[in-house]
This record gives structure tokens, C-alpha cells and sequence, in this order.
């Protein structure tokens, strides 16, 4: 019964995960879904900035800090480990969910592309952007990213193995291609309006961060000299080289 139980958990936080990412696609592109990134009546500008910002910081405080491994180690004293990663994607999708709820639309237009051509590159741009996130997680295992890999093996009654160190496909050209597809969706867009670009910076800062000051630096403790000879090669998140494993020393 426990296994079952750990089983459905999984399956939820995934789901939910799944409904967030999609709902981004709608809310950063002003299409399809009940609430949108400039959709609303707009507010005070000061105010609305401030809670854009707040909305913001949530989300990064929570998708950086409950990723470290110092947090995680406490966090597994409550929180079973099968269940771990599980419970940091529902939490993410939540701040998420959040941020789309209260997020307050600033509509003064800082940009708008007239020509036909440019809003279907614009347009073009942004798919891409969402196109490349998913096959990024497709080619690392998506389902142990969002933590139905980890859940499926104990209900198995199968110990988890980590996948280790692996350059699959884009991750041969890109070390961080999910959030290379990301910076492009949130800034191809043929009118960036004041919120957006809010979004867009706020979102930017915190990849840019959260990638070269913890992502990179546990990457270079748990994989070494191997992960340094990827950084060398490969650039963060523009194409500079193709991946060679080092040859080894005889």
C-alpha cells in the first residue's frame, strides 16, 4: 500500500508539473489560457512592479534552494527520498501556479514588430524556444527530471541508480539547453510590453545565476576533471563546440 501511495504522489506532482509547463506556454505567449502575462486589468505601476518582483523571487528562492544538495540532505530527514524529487517539482509547479495567479500585467508597450515577416520570426523563436526545453528533458530522462523515474522504481521495490554523467544529443553543443530554450521563449515575443520584459529579465537573472553560481559549481564537485573538460568544450548556453570525452591516460 505504501508503494501505491508513493506511486500516486509521483504520479500528481508529475501531472501537475506537466499542466504548469504547458499553461507557461499560453501565459508567456498571450494565448489560450484564462490569465496571461498582459492580460487584466492593469494596476498602479509601483505596486504591481513590486509584486511581479516578490512573485519572481519566490519562484527563484524555491526552484534554486530546494535543489542544493545541502537542503536536500536535511529535507530527506522528513521527506521520504523516493518521494524527494517528486516534492520539489510539485513545489516548483505551485510557485509557478502562484505566479500566474497574482502576477499583475504592466501593458505600456516597450516594442511591437509591424512587419509580417518579423512577427512570424518572432513566433517562430518563441516554439523553438518551448521545442528545445522539451526535447532537452526527453534526451536526459524526463521522467527521472521530474521525479517518475524515482517513484516507479520504488514502487518496483528497485533501488534508484543515478544517471550519472551524460552529453546526449543538444547537451554535445549546449551544457544548459532547457534554459537556452527558455531565454529564447521568454524574449521572442512581437510585442514586448513592460510586464513581459519585467518577466523576461526577472526569469534571465535567475537562470544566469542559478546556473553559474550553485548549478555549475555541484557539477564540478560531484563530476570533477570530467566536467571540466565539458565547460572547456561546450559552451553555457551557445553553441561554441562539439563534446569529445577525453581520451584516457594509459
Amino acid at each position: 500500500m505504501r508503494r501505491v501511495l508513493v506511486l500516486l504522489y509521483g504520479a500528481i506532482g508529475y501531472l501537475v508539473s506537466l499542466g504548469a509547463f504547458l499553461y507557461a506556454i499560453g501565459f508567456v505567449g498571450n494565448f489560450g489560457v484564462p490569465k496571461a502575462i498582459d492580460s487584466g486589468d492593469p494596476g498602479r505601476p509601483i505596486p504591481s512592479l513590486l509584486i511581479n518582483a516578490v512573485l519572481l523571487g519566490i519562484f527563484a528562492l524555491q526552484h534554486s534552494g530546494m535543489a542544493r544538495k545541502g537542503f536536500k540532505r536535511w529535507w530527506t530527514r522528513f521527506v521520504p527520498q523516493p518521494i524527494e524529487r517528486s516534492t520539489y517539482v510539485l513545489f516548483s509547479s505551485l510557485a509557478l501556479v502562484l505566479l500566474y495567479w497574482q502576477w499583475r500585467p504592466l501593458p505600456e508597450v516597450i516594442w511591437k514588430v509591424e512587419s509580417g515577416g518579423g512577427q512570424a520570426v518572432a513566433q517562430a523563436l518563441f516554439a523553438l524556444g518551448w521545442l528545445t526545453v522539451l526535447l532537452a528533458t526527453l534526451m536526459i530522462h524526463h521522467l527521472d527530471l521530474l521525479g517518475m523515474r524515482q517513484v516507479w522504481l520504488r514502487f518496483q521495490d528497485l533501488p534508484y541508480r543515478s544517471l550519472g554523467f551524460r552529453t546526449p544529443g543538444l547537451y554535445r553543443y549546449v551544457r544548459h539547453p532547457i534554459q537556452a530554450g527558455l531565454l529564447i521563449a521568454f524574449w521572442a515575443t512581437p510585442t514586448m510590453t513592460a510586464g513581459h520584459l519585467i518577466f523576461a529579465l526577472g526569469m534571465t537573472a535567475y537562470v544566469v545565476i542559478g546556473v553559474k553560481t550553485f548549478e555549475e559549481r555541484d557539477l564540478r564537485k560531484e563530476f570533477g576533471p570530467r566536467y571540466e573538460n565539458y565547460v572547456r568544450q561546450v559552451g553555457g548556453f551557445l553553441p561554441k563546440g562539439r563534446y569529445r570525452e577525453a581520451s584516457p591516460s594509459h
